[in-house]
């Protein structure tokens, strides 16, 4: 599916998935594999920019999603974030979408609200939240519109 289909469909928290159709190269040609893979991963939406009227989409939204982590001993040192427009020419594929009851944990509310954790209930969202000091999280429960594909924003007007 387009971009635009991933912004207007695609609740927060679900696993996104992106690819360029081109075959994957073999693990011999370490360069071609790395730039296949940088066209063709996975990631967890966690945040959508723009507008989300009802009408045309703004131009300028976008979408990110959260790829990976690189540390050792449990210590995060780069987070890897990728952020697509809307007039991206990947194709997208929603792999998962979050369980009905799960809680998103957002690191403050509003427009620019980032999803930090996705918890499979509200008990372990504040365990987390406990653990890692957000001051200003929001959570916010996976309705079964969302875990469907009912929801037309991908996310619950407050």
């Amino acid at each position: 599916m387009p971009a635009y289909a991933i912004f207007e469909h695609a609740p927060v928290g679900a696993i996104i998935a992106w690819s360029d159709d081109t075959p994957r190269p073999p693990e011999r040609h370490r360069r071609k594999l790395d730039a296949w893979k940088t066209n063709n991963s996975r990631g967890r939406l966690i945040r959508k920019q723009g507008a989300r009227e009802i009408g045309p989409l703004d131009p300028h939204a976008s979408f990110t999603l959260h790829e990976a982590d690189y540390g050792a001993g449990g210590v995060i040192a780069i987070r890897v974030h990728r952020t697509f427009s809307l007039s991206s020419s990947l194709r997208f594929t929603i792999v998962e979408r979050p369980a009905v009851g799960s809680v998103r944990v957002f690191d403050r509310s509003g427009d620019t609200a980032e999803l930090v954790h996705l918890a499979p209930h509200r008990t372990a969202a504040a365990q987390w939240l406990s653990e890692h000091g957000y001051p200003n999280a929001v959570l916010e429960e996976v309705t079964p519109d969302e875990a469907s594909g009912d929801a037309v924003a991908g996310r619950p007007a407050p």
